[in-house]
C-alpha cells in the first residue's frame, strides 16, 4: 500500500514542478536558470517514478487489473 501512496505523491510533485516550470517560463526574465532547474527536478522525479513502478511490478506489489488480460 505504501508504494501506491509514494507513486501518487511523486505524481503530485511532478505536476507541481511542471507548473513551476511554466511559471518560470512566463515570468523569469532575468535568466537565472530556474526553468532549467525545474526541468531537471521534473526529469529526476519522473525517472524515480518509473523505477518505482518497474520495481512494484517486479516485486508483485503492483498488478494489472484490466479485464482483457485475465
Amino acid at each position: 500500500m505504501w508504494l501506491k501512496l509514494v507513486i501518487v505523491i511523486l505524481l503530485a510533485l511532478i505536476l507541481i514542478s511542471l507548473f513551476s516550470g511554466l511559471f518560470f517560463l512566463m515570468k523569469d526574465t532575468d535568466g537565472r536558470g530556474r526553468l532549467v532547474s525545474a526541468l531537471s527536478v521534473r526529469i529526476g522525479l519522473t525517472v524515480l517514478l518509473m523505477a518505482l513502478i518497474a520495481w512494484g511490478f517486479w516485486a508483485g506489489q503492483l498488478t494489472w487489473h484490466a479485464p482483457w488480460l485475465h
